[in-house]
């Protein structure tokens, strides 16, 4: 494999926060060094020319979309956007960080309905989930806490992500049907993935060498 100089340059899409820091213990063992603070830093393009690497920073519903439209080469984010954004994008590596589980949550006394009300910031996966389970629901998107929404009436149930279920449990909530489990991707835009090969393969084969002995907890 050539030296990081003759590689194209590569730009990735990564969500600010824990995934983008977790992605950096990655490239550190795999000798990808940036220099620049990202935690204190409030800027969305960081640039690692040595590397022949730019990163940007962005929501997590947006990092799909980047990559999509070909404005990232790759990027990395969590199976829950994947799954809700739908994206034509390639799918390349699971990084085994972020580990949580969507499941289906309500009150300790819930009843099934006949037609019931499910709050969720993830209408896509959870109108696939219940039309799957032929259930029909009227699905309520809301943009905060969740867990609300039984507890004042808005809904009988709810689909979120749940790492330790310490939230369900503090608010009165139990897990009810798991729907699928949920770690972080490598994901590519597919000209990426054909005209910059070299370069998206190296950047894929750094973090596949790491992700056994990295430590970072799910």
């Amino acid at each position: 494999m050539r030296g990081a100089e003759s590689l194209q340059k590569l730009t990735i899409a990564m969500p600010k926060g824990r995934i983008f820091e977790e992605s950096l213990v990655f490239l550190r063992e795999a000798g990808v060094v940036i220099e620049e603070n990202s935690k204190d830093s409030r800027k969305l393009i960081i640039p690692v020319p040595h590397f022949q690497m730019e990163f940007i920073l962005a929501k997590p519903a947006d990092v799909p979309t980047y990559v999509e439209y070909g404005v990232a080469d790759v990027g990395v984010v969590g199976k829950d956007v994947l799954l809700e954004e739908d994206r034509d994008v390639y799918e390349l590596l699971d990084l085994e960080i972020g580990r949580c589980r969507m499941v289906v949550a309500g009150l300790a006394e819930y009843q099934p309905a006949v037609h019931p009300r499910v709050a969720t910031k993830y209408p896509a996966i959870a109108s696939r989930y219940f039309r799957k389970q032929g259930q029909q629901v009227e699905v309520i998107k809301l943009n905060g806490s969740v867990e609300l929404a039984p507890l004042i009436g808005l809904a009988e149930r709810i689909v979120d992500i749940v790492s330790t279920g310490q939230t369900l449990r503090e608010n009165g909530l139990v897990e009810l049907e798991h729907i699928c489990d949920i770690t972080t991707r490598l994901i590519a835009n597919r000209s990426s993935y054909r005209m910059k090969s070299e370069a998206v393969d190296n950047i894929a084969q750094k973090f596949m060498q790491v992700i056994p002995k990295t430590g970072v907890p799910g």
